[in-house]
């Protein structure tokens, strides 16, 4: 039996976004994916948050797909609020209006050219794992059986994951909102917003633009609870739209229409001996706020780098625990935030409302609460845990920052390299460390004195005001390796 280093399990925007992290980083990696091979339009994501757009600049992926979506600088959430994103600390302060399926073509020929090995219409039928090792058994193309090996497998295969039920995880939670009707469809009257999105009464409507003519439209009648088998007009999706938004936008030729409902879960564990857990089949959410594709990326940019440094000899096992440790309260916290912003938004007990509107007033006018709101919706405001006595910038993320060659941090990311940087005037070569393949040494471009290590993800690894040959030294091999 051959076996590869890792094996990621679907080809959504966290499998692919994980599988180019890890080719990049030298290690072969094999994406099992049991569909053929084939672009989905019909996804249901449509927006990049900023922290999203950071990781995907540090991928030199961020532009393009800023030249083919269309930016928002506010959103509404609910009621009165609508947040500004102008006054993000990040190169990206706006919403990117974007259909997942770009997303994903970006992400698919960058993990080509990096070399990940596709198995398509390969469906996992079971998993077993070592201590060294994990077989995993498939059914391949005309229902052949086989068994690849790896040393780890990630499950980044949806909310019915095959690994997540092979490992024995439970997906503790609840359907949240049920019968939402879906259509893309094209209308005779565009909308005057780029998103739009209101709710009066029992009714919930969305409207965002594809790009290509045509529109999706997701709707919610509260009093309206089906199975998600039932049939569905049309008419049905104007009508909700019109309880809604006031009109349907004469919307007409759908192309596609579905019922689904949103659940709120979350494994227990991101990780069982040699297998992870990322993006859907490790948390859902609803879509409120556009943060469930933004947060399995998130989950794969912190994994993919940790992979790629334990695989390649350079960290030990350890260092594999700290995906749980960090992501899973993320994961909590956005399902929190989601599904708040629902229940607001769908508010109609006056006590409901009442808790609605001082939220919005304390939005409004206290700024720290809106910076904080502001963070964890678009990802920048996240920090991970440090060790005690640490600097206080261990853990926290990296805005884009300027160097002294005239390059920006996030450029300097490129390629899955941990970034030095250091004053002007410091002599630390990566070249003659012998770590250049995952290292590179930058000097601010100000008169800044503290001394700070880069993670491949953009957080802070290790900090120090003041920091002489030997704690830097020290600090590189404890993260970078030798």
């Amino acid at each position: 039996m051959n076996a590869t280093p890792v094996i990621v399990v679907g080809s959504g925007p966290t499998g692919l976004l994980l599988a180019g992290d890890l080719a990049t980083a030298g290690v072969p990696v094999t994406l099992v994916e049991r569909r053929p091979h084939k672009i989905s339009n019909l996804s249901r994501a449509f927006v990049l948050h900023a922290r999203t757009l950071e990781q995907l600049d540090a991928r030199a992926l961020a532009d393009d797909l800023e030249a083919a979506g269309q930016r928002l600088d506010k959103l509404r959430l609910f009621g009165r609020l609508t947040v500004d994103l102008t006054g993000l600390p990040s190169r990206f302060a706006h919403l990117l209006v974007l259909p997942q399926y770009e997303v994903e073509q970006a992400l698919e020929r960058r993990a080509v050219e990096a070399g990940v090995d596709f198995r398509y219409e390969t469906e996992v039928t079971g998993l077993s794992q070592e201590e060294d090792g994990v077989t995993l058994e498939v059914r391949g193309p005309g229902g052949t059986a086989d068994a690849l090996r790896a040393a780890y497998v990630v499950g980044a295969d949806g909310m019915r994951s095959a690994v997540r039920d092979a490992i024995g995880l439970p997906f503790p939670g609840r359907s949240v909102i049920r019968s939402v009707v879906l259509a893309d469809v094209r209308l005779a009257e565009q909308p005057g917003t780029l998103l739009t999105v209101d709710t009066v009464g029992d009714a919930f409507a969305f409207i965002a633009p594809f790009g290509d003519g045509y529109h999706r439209v997701i709707a919610w009648n509260r009093a309206h609870d089906v199975s998600d088998s039932e049939p569905l007009e049309l008419d049905e999706i104007k009508e909700v739209t019109r309880l809604a938004l006031g009109r349907d936008f004469g919307m007409h030729d759908a192309r596609w229409m579905s019922r689904f409902h949103s659940d709120e879960r979350q494994a227990p564990a991101y990780r069982v001996g040699r297998v992870f857990l990322a993006g859907d089949a490790a948390h859902v959410h609803t879509p409120a706020g556009g943060q469930g594709m933004n947060t399995g990326l998130q989950d794969a940019a912190n994994l993919g780098w940790k992979l790629a440094q334990v695989v390649n000899g350079h960290a030990a096992p350890a260092l594999l625990d700290t995906y749980q440790s960090e992501r899973h309260p993320v994961g909590r916290s956005v399902l929190r935030s989601s599904g708040g912003i629902v229940r607001l938004a769908m508010a109609k007990r006056p006590w409901e409302l009442a808790l609605r509107a001082a939220l919005t007033a304390v939005l409004d006018h206290v700024a720290p609460a809106r910076r904080r709101m502001l963070g964890r919706l678009t990802g920048i405001g996240y920090k991970y845990a440090a060790p005690r006595g640490s600097h206080p910038l261990t853990g926290t993320r990296t805005p884009d920052l300027a160097l002294a060659d005239g390059t920006r941090l996030y450029e300097a990311l490129r390629g899955g390299r941990f970034v030095l940087i250091t004053p002007a005037g410091h002599d630390v070569h990566d070249d003659q460390s012998g770590r250049k393949d995952r290292l590179t040494v930058e000097n601010w471009a100000s008169a800044r004195r503290t001394t700070v290590l880069v993670r491949p993800d953009g957080y802070v690894a290790w900090a120090a005001d003041s920091a002489d040959a030997a704690a830097v030294e020290a600090a590189l091999t404890a993260h970078v390796g030798r």
